[in-house]
């Protein structure tokens, strides 16, 4: 007798999905794993990895020590790889490669969200910028300190490539093999596509209930919203006598559900008419095979413009913003005139680059300190240089 469920809806890989069997590898040779697959490894190592534990004090959009129930970088992660997972299953793509690709995304992510990235950008503008794209590609690639006989995490080039959505053409020649797409105008591989978008359904959409929660944005301020109203307007008519938060959180579910479906049928519908023989013609295609339908990208647009407007640059997180930038300078500005404040190991990888490449090397090596930080210890750090009652 049959002990497989019911309702397995797993399926034999499509052909233009990722393969470890035709995948390009590590940078640095290593056996084949014996119980598990080669992007299994990946994911582990990601979850495995400091960079990783560290979401958990990172900003998505409120400072962590704002709330314990807002999302971090951390749970944003976990929720980009459900969703990034049901996708790909539904469309017979690399579930594992998905899976390790949105955990890894954010890994670059400075503290204080994009108010901290933006930050330390400005304090790199001399010395190559900073960008958390890139950041997240060097952590797995360099600054992980975990294995004997590499640095990094090794990680396959299809979770390499999926990790780096966006390269600018001088950044891309430095890159070898995973910047060449950029410098040839390609495409990744559709795991790495449809991260991307599961990326963007879950903060939109997760950024709708946090802000709610908070108070900065009220239900009545999304009435113009289609993504919103028309699935709050169906729960009101279902469920009329359904508490609050609990109406909140099913019309969350629904605006999730309801992008992740429009995602999946127009994708397979773009896949049929494209009809890739492999994951190497996928890349090459003129343009993304994952997407939304017309109608479906202009709401989603919609909602993003809404959080942007409202949310985002509500002055009270405008004024939380405006506090993580001054941190994030400060300690910058600390650390690259004094590097005796940076303890004792940053001290020597420090100088290490500084040998290698100047100032713009030293100035490399205090951003990858910053960026490392959580949101707690940004703080603890810039009391201890700054605050002459603060213990050191």
């Amino acid at each position: 007798m049959s002990t497989q469920p019911a309702n397995d809806y797993r399926s034999p890989l499509a052909r233009y999905a990722a393969s470890e069997a035709v995948s390009r590898g590590r940078i640095y040779p290593e056996p084949a794993p014996a119980c598990r697959g080669e992007f299994q490894r990946d994911r582990d190592r990601i979850i495995h990895s400091a960079a990783f534990r560290r979401l958990e004090y990172k900003t998505q959009v409120f400072v962590n020590h704002e709330g314990d129930l807002f999302r971090t970088r951390l749970t944003h992660s976990i929720e980009v790889a459900q969703i990034a997972r049901s996708i790909a299953r539904a469309m017979s793509l690399n579930e594992d490669l998905t899976e390790a690709i949105a955990l890894a995304h954010d890994l670059g992510h400075t503290p204080f969200g994009h108010a901290g990235q933006d930050a330390l950008n400005a304090c790199m503008k001399e010395h190559g910028g900073f960008e958390h794209n890139l950041q997240s590609l060097r952590v797995v690639e360099e600054l992980e300190e975990r294995y004997a006989e590499f640095p990094g995490l090794n990680l396959s080039f299809e979770t390499r490539e999926g990790i780096l959505k966006h390269c600018s053409i001088t950044h891309a020649r430095t890159l070898g093999d995973i910047g060449r797409r950029f410098l040839d105008k390609h495409q990744p591989g559709l795991e790495a596509q449809l991260t991307n978008l599961a990326d963007e359904i879950a903060y939109n959409s997760h950024d709708v209930d946090d802000g709610l929660r908070s108070g900065l944005i009220r239900i009545d301020q999304l009435s113009g919203v289609r993504l919103f109203q028309d699935q709050y307007e169906e729960v009101l008519g279902r469920y009329p006598d359904l508490p609050p938060r609990r109406t909140i959180h099913e019309v969350v579910r629904r605006i999730i559900n309801c992008q992740v479906v429009d995602l999946i049928r127009t994708s397979s519908s773009l896949l049929s008419r494209a009809n890739p023989a492999s994951i190497d013609v996928v890349r090459k295609q003129g343009r993304s095979l994952i997407g939304f339908s017309n109608d479906m990208q202009e709401k989603h647009l919609e909602l993003k413009r809404f959080l942007r407007k409202n949310l985002y640059r509500h002055y009270r997180v405008h004024r939380m913003s405006a506090k993580a930038a001054r941190t994030i300078r400060s300690l910058f500005d600390a650390f690259i005139n004094d590097s005796g404040l940076l303890p004792d190991e940053t001290q020597r990888q420090t100088a290490v680059l500084e040998e290698r490449h100047g100032t713009r090397g030293k100035a490399r090596s205090v951003a990858d300190y910053i960026a490392g930080m959580t949101d707690r210890y940004a703080i603890s750090e810039y009391q201890r240089i700054y605050d002459p009652g603060s213990a050191s």
